[in-house]
């Protein structure tokens, strides 16, 4: 008797992908630009001893810009659940 061996092909799972209604959009990646440029401008304004324009450029980039870019749906999209 000869002994046989069968290989069993692994099947590949399919991932399932999620819509969660969220869009990437040329504004998105506009105010992540900006709120960006704004954290370096107020990061060389804290390097160079400024205390008053390096803290606003700062909260202005955490807090308003890269929010607003993760935040900001377009207009002809419906509204979420």
């Amino acid at each position: 008797m000869s002994s046989r061996t069968t290989v069993k092909a692994r099947t590949q799972r399919k991932t399932t992908e999620y819509d969660l209604g969220f869009t990437w959009g040329v504004l998105n990646r506009m105010l992540l630009g900006l709120g960006i440029v704004v954290l370096v401008a107020g990061y060389v304004a804290l390097s160079r001893g400024s205390t008053t324009l390096a803290p606003v450029l700062l909260v202005l980039g955490y807090c308003g810009l890269i929010p607003a870019s993760l935040l900001w749906r377009g207009r002809n999209r419906e509204a979420g659940e």
